[in-house]
């Protein structure tokens, strides 16, 4: 086991972390050491400072203490050294393994998936995004409830105190219980909120295109910079939790909706999938997934395939993906090499606009593969055909002589269908 002290910027507020990794067999010490750097990002964007890092090679986790009994002592030395107040695991902790932990080192013991988890409540925002951050930790921490000291109820006593009642433990246990219940029925009454707005943009026939990507790979500034939106975008891991959707009109003349998402992560904690997924829906029903990657990054691929495991974990893996390789502009950046890789990518720099044009010509490319932009020329007395235009595809542009009403609307492969015969050469 090694022993990496960090050095210190001001933690005068700030909690003292020392970061634990464990190497088990088929992982690399460099994919074990840029795991732990990202783990340090995490801890960092929750406001607490990594003071060391303690690194041990196992075959397997030791099902008491993950560590085992003696690297937990040398672990114990180390934190009394850098006088830490909480150790963050890499690797998820048992709850078993977490009390354990706890009650050897004298100090609080949490993994990785505790301070995603915190990062998200410190950033909810909405209603919505409130709720599914406390569903998510309410899910997380039911199986690591315990049972207070000497808190036990009419389950003690002497005679007439004896009786079924409930330790204070089960009590905590159907509080969570019901808690979760209700945060779920009002998730589901905003899904259906959600469901009839998504039911209203088919109506209009707008093609929605959702941008996906690892946290911090650039998706809030892409928004801005494709839809002029304005909204925040900072330097830090998961800005954004709420979806936000806003209009563009491509060179064509149709109109999209852009939506921003929550970014994904290498090993996303199962109970944000979950607490998420009415917000996820975006991603599953989009016409085209817009994957934002960081071109500055080293580990650009390593993300990529992150991010699509989570996509695969949601069901989004058959929506059509555009590859778009952000941060051009950053110096070093391996945007332009890595476009010329991956076939059908673009690469571009969300903060400058640099090729910005041609990714909005490559989404309407990409849009109008599903659908027909026509000219159609119709009678001006049937009403009911401009009508029936209207209703059923996004109309671009009209023009009326004496005789004609000329339409160039976006049709679905039905509508052409039903619109062929009245169709003319634009």
């Amino acid at each position: 086991m090694t022993y990496v002290p960090t050095t210190l910027i001001d933690r005068t507020f700030r909690e003292k972390i020392v970061l634990v990794g464990v190497q088990f067999p088929g992982m690399t010490s460099d994919e074990l050491e840029h795991q732990l750097d990202e783990l340090a990002l995490l801890v960092d964007t929750a406001g607490a400072d990594v003071v060391a890092r303690v690194v041990q090679r196992r075959d397997a986790p030791d099902p008491a203490t993950f560590l085992g009994s003696g690297k937990v002592n040398e672990l114990k030395e180390v934190c009394l050294a850098v006088d830490s107040d909480t150790v963050v695991f890499e690797q998820n902790l048992s709850p078993a393994q977490q009390r354990n932990l706890e009650k050897i080192l004298g100090r609080t013991a949490i993994d990785r998936t505790a301070v995603i988890l915190d990062i998200f409540a410190q950033n909810a925002r909405t209603p919505e995004g409130k709720a599914q951050v406390e569903l998510a930790l309410l899910q997380y921490r039911l199986p690591r409830l315990r049972r207070a000291s000497g808190s036990l109820s009419q389950q003690a006593g002497g005679i007439g105190t004896r009786g079924p009642g409930e330790t204070q433990l089960e009590v905590d246990r159907r509080r969570l219980v019901n808690r979760i219940h209700h945060i779920r029925q009002e998730l589901k009454q905003i899904d259906r909120t959600r469901d009839v707005q998504r039911q209203g943009r088919e109506r209009g026939r707008h093609r929605e295109v959702t941008l996906v990507g690892y946290t911090n790979a650039g998706k809030s500034s892409m928004l801005n910079a494709l839809t002029d939106a304005d909204v925040e975008a900072e330097d830090r891991l998961f800005v954004t939790l709420d979806p936000r959707t806003r209009q563009r009109q491509l060179p064509g003349g149709e109109t999209i909706l852009v939506t921003d998402t929550v970014g994904f992560i290498s090993n996303l904690p199962h109970e944000l999938v979950e607490a998420f997924m009415s917000t996820l829906k975006s991603v599953q029903l989009a016409d085209l997934l817009v994957h934002v990657v960081d071109g500055a990054s080293d580990d650009a691929e390593a993300q990529i395939a992150a991010v699509r495991e989570v996509l695969r974990e949601i069901h989004a893996d058959a929506v059509p993906e555009l590859l778009v390789f952000n941060k051009a502009d950053v110096p070093g950046s391996r945007s332009r090499d890595l476009a010329k890789l991956y076939e059908g990518s673009v690469w571009v720099s969300a903060v400058t606009h640099e090729n910005l044009d041609e990714l909005i010509a490559t989404v309407g490319d990409r849009l109008r593969t599903k659908d027909r932009v026509m000219t159609l020329r119709l009678p001006l007395e049937r009403g009911d055909l401009v009508a029936a235009a209207h209703r059923e595809g996004e109309v671009v542009d009209t023009s009326v002589d004496d005789e004609f009403v000329t339409i160039r609307v976006v049709l679905d492969e039905v509508g052409a269908a039903r619109f062929a015969e009245w169709r003319t050469v634009p």
